[in-house]
């Protein structure tokens, strides 16, 4: 009788002999089964599980067996992320499986220093964890040795990739693969990983470009197991903060909040309560963030609250409860936080939601009745990256010191988003460059001018490259002691102020004095109670969230998952809003004027205001839900209708102007003819239901 050989047996025999002697493991999760075959068979693979499914190992095992059977030297496996604290999460684990195969891992992010970096580069590992913004230092690194070991790449993994695929980082990322695919002898092959997505397929094209090679999704459903999930209303921070404090005492809880203010508020207020807290979120030094995980990874009863930094599969030990105030604004990103519950057998997936307005009430009711239908998000990168493509030349010339002019984009017209842009955009761009001193001409060839030298020199350019859409920080400083940073546009008020007052690290401060020159902001303890010193910037929220709205308010059900407070604020909020069910096309006339109520999403509004601003003509105002117009023009729906009748979305869409603060904002958008950067803004509008 002949056996047929498991996926597990295709795996390289010392690596089999490890997994089950070294990690004591009696089998493989089935992500983890499938993954191999496709791996091992040459595809570029989206591999797709549930939070806790396995996804690392299912990269990382099959490609480990392909390097023992390939013995050369030089970063072979790089294991792309979009978070420096998700790379230090994952290092421990992935650097246990390599050493214990004789295979070594290394850590390249922007907290590395430079000795060790110069010693990865001179002893190169197996396996290099990194983000992209590093590749690109490597890249463009001017002795070029980084860039050498990037030659022998043959296999590159990026994790949570989705989280990647919906901004900008995303369309970077698929530029410096294309660079390395270029520097390489062999075709490079991709396997991303995800959690839950609505497109797969789609997010696979993109991730694989143009590469040559067999593709496949591999994905394993979730155990449809019950969550325990309610929706309360609480009506404002203090009060969820109580609500915390009392219920589930002697569990740990992770509490999700929408910003960094947010989650310094809780802090406080939670601590004032005496509840062993810990916080995470971006501008908080990585040594503050560190120590908070592994304290709250080491606790019982406490909580740690935190941004969306720990929805992205940050170990932080075994969770009791998730709790949510307000909402996230997309199904995908409630799965990925339900996913850090329910992980320990006997324990099930369960997230509170506490909302602090009405608004935000509906919004997590909106967003649970999509969840229950079995609706995620798809993902898409956004539209006309123009600006990248600006960046990337210049990142070219950086890295190879000059490139010929009559081919500056054939390279670059590999990566897919850049091919869709048409040629004399690309004439545009590459004109108004030279004349304004960004490239110089020398023999056909296009060489850094003065002003790429003094705004994009090698230490600028990797500045603007680390986040495309967030303004530069100062480092805040208590002594000797790094507790964060702040952003630099909100120093301004500071500075013509004789005494502020900011909160961060779960503390309040006084901003003793500011280092202009060298970006540090020096501060002391004090007992006044400060404001933390962030600017949000609003998400428009999708057409299919706003839909959804519509229908929890305007129908009679009562879902399950409310709890008795939530019943009461439902029926208050269909009270308050009757008129949506009997005001005709749900226009209304107000005081302030005509409030036509789509509930069509912040883009799809904003398009229709500004279309109707000038067919009416009429001065306009737009939100996530409705359209106003000013009672001066006399609207009426019927005018409306006949401004709108025979404009396709393009035609509304080209009556858009771009604010400057979003011009501003628009990382490298002083490389673009200004008609190009407004062209960025309207392309970005995602216009649905029109």
């Amino acid at each position: 009788m002949v056996t047929t050989p498991s996926p597990f047996d295709r795996l390289h025999p010392l690596l089999r002999h490890h997994i089950v002697n070294s990690l004591g493991w009696t089998r493989l999760r089935p992500l983890q089964e499938q993954s191999i075959e496709a791996v091992l068979g040459g595809a570029h693979c989206l591999l797709i599980a549930p939070t806790a499914g396995g996804k690392t190992e299912a990269a990382a095992f099959p490609v480990l067996s392909q390097l023992l059977y390939d013995d050369s030297p030089g970063f072979r496996f790089l294991y792309v992320c979009p978070l420096r604290a998700l790379l230090n999460n994952l290092y421990g684990r992935l650097e246990a499986y390599s050493t214990m195969v004789g295979l070594r891992t290394g850590l390249w992010h922007g907290d590395v220093t430079t000795a060790q970096r110069r010693r990865l580069v001179d002893h190169p590992p197996d396996i290099l964890l990194t983000t992209p913004e590093s590749l690109e230092a490597m890249l463009i690194s001017q002795t070029g040795r980084a860039r050498e070991c990037l030659k022998r790449v043959r296999t590159i993994a990026v994790d949570e990739i989705h989280a990647f695929a919906r901004d900008d980082r995303g369309t970077h990322l698929i530029a410096v693969l294309e660079r390395i695919q270029s520097l390489t002898n062999s075709p490079l092959q991709r396997i991303g990983l995800s959690a839950t997505v609505g497109n797969p397929e789609d997010l696979l094209r993109w991730l694989v470009n143009d590469a040559a090679g067999p593709r496949q999704v591999v994905q394993v459903e979730g155990v449809n197991a019950p969550a325990d999930v309610q929706l309360d209303y609480v009506g404002n921070l203090d009060n969820a903060a109580t609500v915390i404090s009392r219920l589930h005492r002697g569990e740990k809880r992770l509490v999700f909040c929408d910003s960094r203010r947010r989650v310094e508020e809780l802090g406080v207020a939670l601590r004032t309560r005496g509840v062993e807290t810990f916080l995470s979120h971006s501008s908080l030094s990585r040594e503050q963030r560190h120590a908070a995980e592994q304290a709250f990874a080491e606790s019982r009863d406490c909580v740690i609250a935190a941004t969306s930094t720990l929805e992205l599969g940050i170990d932080v030990g075994d969770l009791d409860r998730v709790i949510q105030i307000d909402a996230p604004t997309t199904v995908a990103s409630f799965l990925q936080r339900l996913g850090r519950t329910g992980r320990r057998p006997g324990s099930s997936r369960n997230c509170l939601f506490l909302a602090t307005s009405q608004d935000a009430f509906l919004q997590a009711g909106a967003l649970l009745r999509l969840w229950q239908a079995g609706y995620v998000e798809p993902i898409s990168a956004p539209a006309f990256p123009a600006h990248l493509l600006a960046q990337q030349l210049i990142a070219m010339v950086l890295q190879e010191g000059r490139i010929a002019q009559n081919t500056a984009f054939d390279r670059l017209n590999r990566v897919a988003a850049f091919r869709e842009i048409e040629p004399s955009v690309k004439d545009a761009i590459l004109h108004h460059l030279i004349s304004r001193g960004f490239f110089v001409i020398e023999d056909g060839f296009l060489l850094l001018g003065d002003s790429s030298q003094a705004e994009f020199g090698r230490k600028n350019f990797l500045e603007l490259v680390s986040a495309f859409t967030s303004p530069p920080v100062f480092t805040v400083i208590q002594g000797t002691r790094e507790l964060g940073s702040i952003d630099q546009n909100l120093l301004w008020n500071a500075k013509s102020s004789s005494r502020s007052i900011l909160r961060l690290a779960g503390r309040d401060w006084e901003i003793a004095s500011v280092d202009w020159k060298g970006r540090v902001v020096h501060v002391k303890p004090t007992k006044e109670s400060g404001r933390p010193l962030w600017l949000g910037q609003g998400q428009a929220l999708s057409y299919e969230l706003c839909q959804s709205i519509l229908a929890l308010l305007t129908t009679d059900d009562s879902p399950a998952w409310l709890t008795r407070r939530g019943t009461d604020a439902l029926a208050n909020a269909r009270e308050e809003r009757r008129f949506l069910r009997s005001a005709p096309h749900r226009c209304i006339t107000t005081t302030r004027g005509l409030e036509w109520h789509t509930y069509s999403g912040g883009d799809t509004n904003l398009v229709l205001a500004h279309a109707l601003a000038h067919l009416l003509p009429a001065t306009t105002h737009s939100d996530d839900f409705t359209v106003t117009i000013d009672p001066d023009a006399r609207p009426t729906f019927d005018r409306i209708q006949s401004c709108l009748a025979g404009h396709d979305a393009t035609a509304l869409s080209a009556h858009l102007q771009p604010s400057a603060q979003w011009l501003d904002q628009l990382k490298f958008g002083s490389c673009l003819p200004s008609e190009v950067a407004q062209r960025v803004f309207v392309e970005r509008i995602k216009l649905a239901g029109v």
